[in-house]
């Protein structure tokens, strides 16, 4: 075991991030779509072919906001070269996202990726990790998205005075702030994962075992591989779409998540969504274990002429 006492806050803050690009075309974007399960119960549902195929002579495919969790997705591969920081990657859960979208992604493209440190807390027995991704359209340059990422690493705390442990964000407190509200839910949509979700999930570009490779969910203490965190969220954000912005992916400005609970794939999963002015908050909740597994909110930037 590592010496946490070890890790310097002030090493960490001033490490500096490798760069990196990413690139995709319509084929990854149509199965990132699949992926998060769009058309899944309908082959034709006229809201979510866009996503797959060219509906209606339109020039490109429509890309799903929460497609831009891709771009980072090389990120937490990084910690392991920040200075002073010792973990233990097996313990590494992934504990909040929050995405900021600027402007509507291009079916395809070249992705140049920033990364720096959003914040680092020392939680006593473990830390939080918060990166920041920000990806570039690589030929004009314009700002497209921006990615945080929260991790909890167990094990990983104590290297600061336990009567007053370090803590660093360099973003407001309140943007990470929610509550579920106790009123009956503006909308409600349920929806099937596929058994087979998860490896159809991973195509996307994350092959962490733990979501196909049963002897190693059986060794994380689960009974069989379970589902990616970042394809719950797609199912919420799609039913967000659906069920708030009518089909309309671009009127979504901000997205929060905080990763409560597994999910296995083929359960089925009902996202609750409460409308507070321009803001969704929303819950999700495994039907067969009427457990909540996902909580947050959308910013929008209008609501939908059907839903005033």
């Amino acid at each position: 075991m590592a010496d946490n006492s070890a890790c310097n806050p002030e090493l960490v803050l001033a490490h500096k991030f490798s760069e990196k690009t990413f690139t995709y075309t319509e084929r990854d974007v149509a199965l990132y779509a699949l992926g998060v399960g769009a058309c899944g119960r309908d082959a034709v549902d006229t809201d979510e072919l866009k996503y797959v195929y060219h509906e209606n002579g339109q020039q490109f495919i429509k890309v799903l906001p929460t497609f831009s969790t891709l771009f980072s997705l090389g990120v937490m591969s990084q910690l392991s070269d920040v200075p002073s920081l010792c973990f233990d990657k097996r313990l590494l859960l992934h504990g909040q996202q929050y995405i900021e979208i600027y402007k509507p992604f291009p079916a395809n493209g070249t992705i140049h990726n920033k990364v720096t440190l959003a914040g680092l807390h020392d939680k006593g027995k473990a830390s939080v990790f918060e990166l920041e991704t920000r990806s570039y359209e690589k030929e004009s340059g314009e700002l497209l998205s921006m990615n945080r990422i929260s991790v909890f690493l167990r094990g990983a705390g104590g290297f600061s005075d336990p009567s007053k442990l370090f803590t660093y964000s360099n973003y407001p407190v309140n943007q990470t702030y929610m509550r579920i509200p106790t009123t009956q839910p503006f909308a409600i949509f349920e929806d099937c994962s596929q058994p087979s979700q998860a490896l159809l999930y991973r195509l996307s570009g994350d092959y962490n075992p733990l979501h196909s490779d049963p002897m190693v969910g059986k060794a994380a203490g689960f009974s069989r591989p379970i589902l990616h965190g970042l394809c719950t969220l797609g199912f919420a954000a799609r039913a967000i779409i659906k069920c708030i912005c009518r089909g309309d992916p671009d009127m979504i400005k901000s997205i929060f998540a905080r990763f409560l609970l597994h999910v296995y794939p083929g359960e089925a999963l009902i996202t609750e969504m409460w409308l507070e002015d321009l803001k969704v908050v929303y819950q999700v909740k495994v039907k067969e274990r009427n457990r909540a597994v996902l909580a947050g909110y959308v910013q929008l930037h209008r609501l939908a002429t059907s839903v005033l």
